[in-house]
C-alpha cells in the first residue's frame, strides 16, 4: 500500500527528477535567484534547505552528505564558505519563492526562489520597516495610552492660558425685598379711596338720573 505517499513527481521519473533538483540546488547555491515554475519551486525549496542546515556544522562528513546532494563540489565550496555564514543565525526558512505570472505558451505558473539573506534590496527595506515599528507588549500599550492623555491634557492647559479673559461685569445691586414689598403696599392703599371714590360719584349721578 502507498497511503501517504504524496508528493509531486514533476511527472518525471526517479532518477530524472533527482539529477534536476540536484541541478536546480546547485545553480541556487551559486547564482543565489533562480527562475523556475512554482511546482518546481515548492519541491526544490523542501529538497536545499535540509542541505543548507546541514552545511552550519562545517566537517568533512557535513561536506560528504552536501555533495551527495548536489553533486557539484564548486557548488559545496560556495555552500560552506559564503552561503552558511550568512544564514548561521537563521532557524529554518532559508528560500523565498517570488510569482512573476504566467508564461506565455503553456500558461505555467512562473517565479523566482531565491536565497533570503543575499537580496540586499528587500533586505534593506525590511530592516527599515523594523526600524519604524515598535513592538507592542501588555505594559506598551498602556504607557503609550497614558503618554496621550498626557500629551491631550498640556495642550488644553496651554489653549486655556493663552485664550484672552473676559471681562467681568459688575454685579447689579440688588434691591432688598423688605422694601419692595412695603411700596407695593402703599401703592395698594393709595388705589383703594381712589376706587370708593368713583364708586361714589357713580351711585351719585344715577340718582340725580332718576329724580
Amino acid at each position: 500500500m502507498r497511503h501517504n505517499k504524496n508528493f509531486n513527481h514533476l511527472g518525471r521519473q526517479s532518477a530524472h527528477r533527482k539529477a534536476m533538483l540536484a541541478n536546480m540546488a546547485t545553480s541556487l547555491i551559486v547564482h543565489k535567484r533562480i527562475n523556475t515554475t512554482v511546482a518546481k519551486a515548492k519541491a526544490l525549496k523542501r529538497y536545499v534547505e535540509p542541505v543548507i542546515t546541514k552545511s552550519k556544522e562545517d566537517s568533512t562528513h557535513s561536506r560528504r552528505v552536501a555533495f551527495s546532494y548536489l553533486k557539484d563540489k564548486n557548488a559545496v565550496t560556495e555552500l560552506f564558505r559564503v552561503v552558511s555564514p550568512a544564514v548561521g543565525d537563521r532557524p529554518g526558512g532559508y528560500t523565498r519563492i517570488l510569482r512573476t505570472g504566467f508564461r506565455l505558451g503553456d500558461a505555467a505558473d512562473m517565479c523566482f526562489i531565491e536565497l533570503v539573506d543575499f537580496n540586499e534590496t528587500y533586505g534593506k527595506e525590511m530592516a527599515a520597516a523594523g526600524k519604524a515599528r515598535t513592538r507592542r507588549g501588555r505594559g506598551g500599550s498602556v504607557t503609550k495610552v497614558e503618554g496621550d492623555i498626557a500629551d491631550v491634557e498640556a495642550a488644553a492647559e496651554g489653549t486655556a492660558e493663552n485664550a484672552p479673559k473676559a471681562e467681568k461685569k459688575p454685579a447689579a445691586a440688588k434691591k432688598p425685598a423688605v422694601a419692595t414689598k412695603a411700596k407695593s403696599a402703599a401703592a395698594q392703599r393709595n388705589a383703594a379711596p381712589k376706587a370708593s371714590g368713583a364708586k361714589a360719584a357713580a351711585r351719585k349721578s344715577m340718582a340725580s338720573k332718576k329724580s
